[in-house]
């Protein structure tokens, strides 16, 4: 790898080990996205030959998909930059293709795979009782089933919590965890995620808001001579993209549906730019009305936050001049880029491309306004 850089791969079993040196001088690229919204994803290239010990981890890929009963074969990669590691991936492989070599030329075998959060995808639980469960109990109860991959549960109570009767109504599970846990986060305006680190081998299942706060990531800059670190950057802004969301909230003694227009104002996702994006739609969110109030308005929230999002820009960054890796859903700010532009942001993916003697990542950055409201940003 290159000077300064070192890559781990651990694969295996629930826990992985380090994998064979001869196995990873066969890893050509490497490609990990991670995006806000969405399950992480990578890809694995190998070149190999026929009596490569790639063919065993082939077999077993194979064997957990015909029902041999192995549990899916788990993969971390692990980056050290400057002596300090951060896990790029924690996941399970989901598809292995091999394409043969052929006149004395090696094949090439390709592993992908998902975040860990596919494991909590693969058995239906419908049905299963939590009586007298609120939403965070049931919540840190599904989390816990996947201790043994290091799953470590993070989450925020509901700013109303609703504790259900048993008497009157049971809540019960629908679908695979994984559906359940979003739908909950649905309901009540939240988000559900999983992020590998801070050590190998542990992640953190996040469920709350979606959260734009907090210290942000060293500066991308450009057009900055010596202190650029970003090899391309382009911006758009879409000035329809503001809606104003509108959710309804039953009146239980009438039952009428009462009509509530959320403006974007949430603590936890403050205007990042001076000139906000303007409201060019309404949204009606007609299924609030079978939720409670708090969640009802917690819904509108989590909509008027993502549409407010009209400032995008898109760029590639050299790792090594950065001097560390980009993370998705924290922020960063932007130098170099113009008086509109300049800034903080948030970001919203990272695909982190990884080849011998290079390592590079591409981004998305987004913002729910023009010029910045900060007249610095770290550097």
């Amino acid at each position: 790898m290159l000077k300064g850089i070192h890559l781990t791969l651990m694969i295996g079993p629930v826990v992985p080990i380090p994998v064979p040196r001869v196995v990873l001088d066969a890893l050509e690229s490497v490609t990990v996205t991670s995006a806000a919204g969405s399950s992480s994803g990578f890809q694995l290239n190998f070149m190999f030959s026929s009596n490569s010990p790639l063919n065993t981890i082939f077999v077993l890929a194979a064997g957990q998909n015909a029902g041999m009963g192995t549990p899916p074969l788990r993969v971390i990669l692990i980056v050290t930059i400057g002596g300090l590691p951060q896990v790029l991936v924690d996941g399970v492989m989901n598809n292995v293709d091999v394409q043969a070599g052929q006149g004395g030329s090696p094949g090439t075998l390709s592993v992908t795979g998902d975040d860990l959060t596919k494991v909590m995808d693969m058995i239906d639980f419908s049905g299963l009782p939590y009586p007298a469960m609120p939403v965070e109990a049931r919540v840190a109860l599904i989390v816990a089933k996947y201790a043994v991959f290091g799953m470590i549960p993070m989450v925020i109570p509901l700013l109303f919590t609703d504790v259900p009767i048993p008497v009157e109504r049971i809540p019960a599970h629908k679908g695979t965890d994984l559906q359940y846990l979003k739908q909950l986060a649905k309901d009540a305006g939240y988000v559900f995620y999983v992020e590998p680190g801070p050590a190998p081998g542990t992640n953190i299942a996040y469920f709350g808001p979606e959260i734009k706060v907090g210290v942000p990531q060293p500066a991308l800059n450009i057009d900055m001579d010596a202190h650029t670190n970003v090899d391309s950057l382009s911006f758009t802004f879409d000035s329809t993209k503001g809606v104003l969301p509108i959710v309804f909230i039953q009146n239980q003694a009438t039952r009428v549906p009462i009509p509530i227009p959320i403006p974007d104002i949430n603590p936890l996702q403050p205007p990042l730019g001076l000139l906000p994006t303007p409201i060019s739609n309404i949204k009606v969110l007609r299924d609030t009305a079978k939720l409670n109030p708090m969640q009802a308005i917690s819904r509108g929230l989590a909509e008027a936050g993502h549409s407010q999002d009209a400032l995008s820009a898109n760029g590639s960054l050299n790792v090594m001049r950065y001097g560390r890796l980009l993370k998705a859903r924290q922020l960063v700010g932007v130098r170099g880029a113009g008086l509109p532009y300049n800034g903080l942001y948030y970001v919203q993916s990272v695909t982190s491309n990884i080849k011998r003697g290079e390592i590079k990542q591409d981004f998305t950055l987004t913002r729910n306004g023009l010029v910045s409201i900060t007249p610095r940003v770290p550097t």
